[in-house]
C-alpha cells in the first residue's frame, strides 16, 4: 500500500488562506499527510489549527519541507521574492519554484502583485479549486 501524498501549505502573515486550505483538504481528501510551513509563528498557528499533521517555521523550514513535498500548496506570492509584505524571502520562492513537487497556485492580488487575466473571484471558490486540482494531481500521479 503506498503512503499518503505529502502536501505541503506555505502561508504567510495570519495563515488565513493556509488556515481555509487546510480545513477544504481535510474535508475533502481526509487521507493525506499536510506539513503546514508558516514565514512566521502565527501563520504556522493558525493552519496547525486548522488540522495540519505537522508545521514548522521560517525560511529553513519552506527551503527543506519543498524537498520532501509531493505537492506544494498557497497564494501565488510563495513564489515572488518579497511578496506577502516582504515575509517570503528569495531562498523561501526559490526552493518553491525550483521543487520537483506539483505547485497549485492561489492567483491572489496582494502587496503589490496584480494578475490580470484572472477574473475576480471569491476566496471560497479560488480554495475549491485548488483543492480539486489537488485531487486531480493525486489522481495523475497515483500518489495514493
Amino acid at each position: 500500500m503506498k503512503q499518503p501524498p505529502n502536501v505541503l501549505i506555505v502561508d504567510a502573515q495570519g495563515g488565513g488562506i493556509g488556515r481555509q486550505l487546510i480545513a477544504a483538504v481535510r474535508q475533502e481528501l481526509p487521507g493525506v499527510r499536510i506539513l503546514a510551513v508558516g514565514a512566521n509563528g502565527t501563520a504556522t498557528a493558525a493552519m496547525l489549527k486548522a488540522g495540519a499533521d505537522q508545521g514548522a517555521t521560517g525560511e529553513n523550514a519552506v527551503v527543506t519541507a519543498c524537498r520532501k513535498a509531493d505537492v506544494i500548496l498557497g497564494p501565488i506570492g510563495i513564489v515572488i521574492a518579497d511578496a506577502m509584505l516582504g515575509e517570503i524571502t528569495a531562498a523561501m520562492a526559490i526552493a518553491v519554484a525550483r521543487s520537483g513537487a506539483k505547485r497549485i497556485l492561489i492567483p491572489f492580488d496582494h502587496c503589490d502583485n496584480l494578475i490580470v487575466g484572472v477574473p475576480e473571484t471569491s476566496m471560497k471558490l479560488l480554495i475549491k479549486q485548488a483543492v480539486d486540482a489537488l485531487r486531480q494531481a493525486i489522481e495523475d500521479r497515483s500518489l495514493t
